[in-house]
């Protein structure tokens, strides 16, 4: 699957994308709380609870990153399998 920095790259893509999958999961706006924002965004979230988040990512990402890595060093697919379009 390539080296320790490409294995790296990979996961960090993994977790930023994972990242902003759980970000508006479980959060509620100021406007839906019918909080004022007092100058702020209404659609700002009033308890975003980053860490559980970042923590939930992290875990998922590694899920993620495991099932990818299996995939590839056991060559459960392989780019023969996939039906490519030939032009």
């Amino acid at each position: 699957m390539g080296g320790p920095f490409t294995m790296a790259a990979i996961y960090m893509t993994i977790w930023w994308t994972v990242l902003f999958a759980v970000l508006p999961l479980g959060t509620q706006t100021h406007a839906e709380a019918g909080i004022d924002p007092q100058g702020g965004d209404p659609g700002s979230p009033v308890d975003p609870k980053l860490k559980k988040k970042f923590i939930t990512t992290t875990w998922v990402s590694a899920i993620v990153f495991a099932l990818l890595w299996c995939v590839i060093h056991f060559r459960l697919i392989t780019p023969e399998m996939i039906p490519w379009q030939h032009r």
